[in-house]
C-alpha cells in the first residue's frame, strides 16, 4: 500500500511557513517595485556602490577588528570532544554589533548631519549623539554582567566538590 505525501513530505516545512516565505516575497516585490519607480539606474547604482564598499572596504576591516579582539581575549579552538562554550570575544560583538547598526540607521542625525531638522520636526537635533552614546553603554555594560555571570556559572560548574568519601579521607 502507498502512502500519499503531504505538504510537509514534500516541501520540508510547515503550510504556516510556506505562507509567511510567500507574504515575504510579495512586500519584497511590491518594495521593489516602489523604489524602481523613480529612479532605476541610480537604485542600482546604490545597490552596486554598497555591496562594493562592503565587500572591499568594509569587511576587511570588522574582519580585522575581530581577529583584533580575538587575541585579546585568548580565543582558541574549542578541543574536539570538549565542551564547547561561548568565546569571551563574542560579549563585545554584540554590543559593538548593535552599536553600529544604531549608527548606520541613524548618523545623520548622531552625527548632526541634517540640516533643517529642528524647523522641519520641532525637535532638537542635539540629544541623538548623547543618545547613542547612552545606548551604547548601555549595551557594553549588559553584555559586561552576562559575561560576569557566564564566569560565575563555569567557576561554580568546575569547582571540585567534597563529597562524604572525600571528607572521609583527610
Amino acid at each position: 500500500m502507498k502512502r500519499r505525501s503531504g505538504l510537509r513530505e514534500r516541501y520540508g516545512a510547515s503550510p504556516l511557513h510556506l505562507l509567511l516565505l510567500v507574504c515575504s516575497f510579495a512586500l519584497a516585490l511590491y518594495a521593489g517595485i516602489r523604489l524602481l519607480k523613480g529612479d532605476p539606474l541610480g537604485v542600482a547604482i546604490w545597490f552596486v556602490g554598497a555591496a562594493l564598499l562592503h565587500d572591499l572596504v568594509l569587511l576587511p576591516l570588522y574582519t580585522l577588528t575581530d581577529r583584533a579582539a580575538q587575541a585579546l581575549t585568548g580565543v582558541r579552538q574549542a578541543p574536539a570532544g570538549g565542551t564547547h562554550r561561548m568565546p569571551a570575544v563574542n560579549y563585545v560583538r554584540v554590543p559593538a554589533f548593535l552599536s553600529l547598526l544604531l549608527l548606520v540607521v541613524w548618523y545623520p542625525l548622531v552625527l548632526r548631519r541634517v540640516p533643517g531638522y529642528r524647523s522641519a520636526t520641532g525637535l532638537d537635533p542635539d540629544v541623538f549623539l548623547g543618545r547613542w552614546l547612552l545606548l551604547t553603554a548601555a549595551f557594553f555594560a549588559v553584555s559586561a554582567l552576562f559575561l560576569l555571570a557566564a564566569t560565575a556559572r563555569r567557576r561554580r560548574s568546575h569547582k571540585p566538590r567534597r563529597g562524604p568519601a572525600a571528607r572521609g579521607r583527610s
